[in-house]
């Protein structure tokens, strides 16, 4: 089954980071970007073929898979006859990758939607390129065939950042408390699973997955939600960022399952 991987946006959020490369391309561990470590997740259960909705500097992540091989082994350059090249101890992944440019202005769905003729009529999966989660895929994937709808989504609960107020009408403050875990909403985490009837919800560039396509499914009581109670982090900021990369350096990364 193939994975979808939404790499394509400004990511003006995070920066100047965002300056010089895609946000899915920001390291956060062992001087690996993020988009790896995603990709290692779906991999360790077994799923290994990627199609990469990129846009934004697009060539930055071509130019990465293409120097991937060497950048994961010991290299010998020999200019005494020539030039040889020796590679040593390879470390290479069993990935096939796939890198679309879906276009620089091109909305969500849009990307969904350019990347149709990799993906065929199969089912897929599809998850943000600037999010890590511990969720155990293969139970993901069951659960979305046993409902037969024709999507799922990860849901996870965002916390409360801030204390608690209990205000009466008049606005006088009745209580205080600190925030509790149960004071957030769920929100839709990717690490979605999708039958291809969704690229008929996909119109044109233009179209948004979110308010486009899922909220027409949830209309037509055609989205389910798998609900995951354990680790899931996005990076929209330069803060996120430096949070991922303390988990990863402290060796306290929920999302790294692999050896």
């Amino acid at each position: 089954m193939k994975v979808v991987l939404l790499a394509g946006g400004f990511g003006t959020r995070i920066g100047e980071e965002s300056v010089y490369r895609p946000k899915p391309m920001v390291e956060i561990g062992d001087d690996m970007p993020i988009l790896w470590h995603i990709m290692k997740e779906y991999s360790y259960y077994g799923f290994n073929e990627f199609i990469i909705c990129a846009g934004y500097k697009q060539e930055y992540i071509k130019n990465w898979f293409n120097d991937y091989f060497l950048r994961v082994s010991d290299v010998t350059y020999d200019f005494t006859e020539g030039n040889n090249v020796v590679i040593h101890n390879s470390r290479a992944e069993k990935w096939k990758v796939t890198v679309v440019d879906t276009g620089l202005n091109t909305m969500t769905g849009g990307r969904v939607r350019r990347i149709r003729p990799y993906v065929g009529d199969e089912t897929f999966m599809l998850t943000y390129g600037d999010a890590v989660c511990d969720v155990n895929i293969l139970d993901l994937l069951e659960f979305h065939r046993e409902h037969k709808k024709t999507a799922t989504l990860t849901a996870v609960i965002q916390a409360q950042e801030k204390g608690v107020l209990d205000i009466n009408e008049v606005g006088a403050v009745r209580s205080f408390r600190e925030k509790r875990s149960s004071d957030g909403t769920p929100i839709n985490a990717g690490y979605m699973v999708l039958e291809p009837k969704i690229f008929d919800y996909l119109s044109d560039d233009s179209t948004v997955f979110e308010k486009v396509a899922l909220e027409e499914l949830a209309k037509e009581g055609e989205l389910m939600s798998f609900r995951h109670k354990g680790f899931w982090q996005c990076m929209d900021s330069v803060r996120e960022r430096d949070i991922l990369k303390k988990m990863w350096e402290t060796g306290r990364a929920p999302w790294k399952k692999w050896d």
